[in-house]
């Protein structure tokens, strides 16, 4: 039987003696704020399960150096779910040059209380105040740390999470199957490290036990003592865990470390359009649990956005989507955005402004394949647009949005998410005209990441002639606009493949072109994505080539030549511009980078729509 949802789900004391309730069937133990939204996975899952009939409390934030928030709801009927949070913790608490970040964006107030290494240090902590209560471990963090992994903060190769942490099962990807099928088993007599069968779940097993067990149909990957002393078995590694991250076709996969053996099951299978509608249409109230005094800035951003879809079959390298979500598109329908939009449009602190409609990949929405329900997406190519089998039709898109303009009460519908420009010029529908009319505000977001071509190969990105022919589009549109609108390109710094000499190409093409440069990334090698792995190794560990890897000062100046604007930083564009053999780049002329008379922005030239 179902139980009856919450207004918000448990965080205090008083919460649990509103329902009634003296045991939670589920304690979630989370590193972030409770911020009752879709997009905070801990309110998410939480509500899918007390869909599901059980109840559940959560722990937000726990003081991790104390015992009282640990045990605040006593012990729980079924297990504990620990997350870090929607953010992995180093990444939340450190810059990409390992500095301490001075806000946290998931907290009430920004406040800094997230320990590093969140899900491992929470799992610790409730191990030795409740022996022998089932801990499951998920999100992003537990997700991307399954196996053997390079770790940035550390500068080397740690073991799977959970051979580090003392849980009972890992949860990976997207969690709703996995949890409900956990906790229904584990209601029914089962022990959550016993269970062993469910698709999107890693368990362990005994160094012992797996000698003697029958291997066949499982992948067996470099164990973590070749991985962590061989970069070659580890880019062999990766390469072979990467190609079975497909629900349709992946095999298990099995790594051994000095005292556990970590396997992990196929990815669990897309939900159903009916599924996610099902799951975005409970009765969020899309706020903070009201006894936080200070607002928690991330959920600014979100709060009046609407998730379309889930999945990105783009494959960039520096992004682990395809270890999470994966490279199937799973869409909810048109009826069900349009309900949510006319739900917001309804709140008392709505203005009539839809900051987001997306996903991953705003125009990958409703985006279909032929093989993608028997057999999943192709493991020797990348889904394209001009794939014969894909369907990708923007018109539907545009439909879409037409109708959510007219909701009353709504003013603009804006799409804030990424969107692939190269998909777009595939596809006769007039997107672009009518994204740049109705759905941008002054600037429109992309991200070619670079333009050099050896660079974007690595990266898995379009090329400069997609973005050039993109950009020839929007300036055709914006001769017809009275008030003009700019490209703000997102450009990375500091790439696997990127030489000094690349980012002067950069550079040029940003002088040249008159781009607005703010939006810049330095690289940040996260767990589990494929440029990681050839930042750690030196090699692509598809084709086990060598890649030039960027790092400690030629990183700096790398980032520093795309600000080469700032003033700040002439002293390291002008050093990166003599390694690369172009002082001729260093003068008084207009088209130098380093400019002795005028320094930075104030000898940039203008010319008339660009920033």
């Amino acid at each position: 039987m179902k139980l009856k949802q919450p207004g918000f789900i448990p965080l205090t004391i008083k919460d649990a003696e509103k329902y009634g309730i003296d045991q939670f069937d589920i304690i979630f133990v989370t590193g972030d704020a409770y911020v009752d939204h879709p997009s905070f996975a801990a309110a998410l899952l939480s509500r899918v399960l007390w869909d599901a009939g059980f109840s559940v409390a959560i722990i937000s934030r726990p003081d991790w150096k104390k015992n009282d928030d640990f045990t605040l709801f006593g012990k729980p009927a079924l297990f504990f779910a620990v997350s870090s949070g929607n953010v992995d913790s180093m990444v939340n608490n450190y810059t990409a040059n390992l500095k301490r970040r001075s806000e946290d964006v998931y907290a009430s107030g920004g406040e800094l209380k997230r320990p590093d290494r969140a899900c491992t240090v929470y799992t610790d902590r409730l191990h030795a105040l409740f022996p022998g209560v089932p801990v499951v471990i998920g999100g992003i963090e537990a997700s991307l740390r399954r196996f053997a992994h390079y770790d940035y903060w550390s500068d080397r190769v740690r073991q799977s999470i959970l051979a580090d942490a003392p849980a009972d099962i890992l949860v990976f990807g997207m969690g709703e199957r996995q949890i409900i099928d956990i906790a229904g088993r584990t209601k029914k007599g089962d022990t959550p490290r016993d269970i062993r069968d469910i698709a999107g779940t890693m368990y362990r097993v005994s160094v012992k036990e797996w000698r003697s067990a029958d291997k066949e149909g499982y992948v067996n990957i470099p164990d973590f003592s070749s991985v962590s002393s061989n970069k070659t078995a580890y880019a062999s590694a990766f390469a072979m865990h990467y190609q079975e991250q497909d629900p349709f076709r992946g095999r298990p996969v099995v790594q051994a470390h000095p005292k556990t053996v970590v396997i992990q099951n196929p990815p669990a299978k897309p939900l159903t359009s009916d599924e996610l509608d099902h799951i975005f249409e409970l009765p969020f109230t899309r706020k903070a649990h009201p006894s936080y005094q200070k607002p928690v800035p991330a959920l600014g951003p979100v709060q009046f956005s609407v998730t379309t879809h889930r999945g990105c079959f783009g494959g960039c390298t520096f992004c682990a989507l395809t270890h999470h979500q994966g490279r199937i598109i799973q869409s909810r329908s048109a009826a069900s955005i349009e309900r949510e939009v006319r739900t917001l449009s309804g709140m008392a602190d709505f203005k009539g402004i839809i900051h987001d409609i997306g996903g991953p990949t705003a125009n990958m929405w409703g985006a279909h394949c032929s093989r993608w329900e028997e057999a999943g997406a192709c493991p020797d190519r990348q889904c394209s647009a001009d794939c014969p089998g894909m369907h990708l039709s923007h018109e539907d898109q545009l439909q879409l949005l037409r109708k959510l303009r007219k909701i009353p009460g709504i003013k603009w519908v804006f799409i804030g998410s990424g969107i692939r420009y190269d998909l777009f010029l595939q596809d006769p529908a007039r997107y672009l005209e009518e994204l740049c009319t109705y759905h941008v505000s002054g600037h429109l977001k992309v991200a070619p990441e670079h333009i050099s071509a050896h660079v974007t190969s690595l990266m898995n990105k379009p090329g400069r002639e997609s973005f050039e022919e993109f950009r020839r589009e929007f300036d055709k549109i914006q001769e017809k606009k009275k008030k003009r609108q700019y490209i703000v390109p997102y450009f990375m710094s500091g790439h696997p493949g990127c030489t000094i000499a690349d980012m002067v190409e950069l550079a040029e093409y940003i002088r040249d072109n008159h781009l607005y440069t703010e939006q810049v990334q330095d690289f940040t090698p996260t767990p589990m994505s494929v440029s990681t792995c050839m930042y750690y190794t030196g090699l692509n560990p598809f084709s086990m080539e060598q890649v030039h890897v960027p790092k400690g000062h030629e990183k700096r100046i790398q980032r520093a030549i795309l600000h080469y604007r700032d003033p700040k930083n002439q002293n390291l564009v002008e050093e990166g511009l003599k390694i690369a053999g172009r002082t001729d780049l260093i003068g008084t002329g207009p088209d130098c980078l380093v400019n002795k008379k005028f320094p930075g922005s104030r000898w940039e030239p203008k010319k008339k729509g660009y920033r």
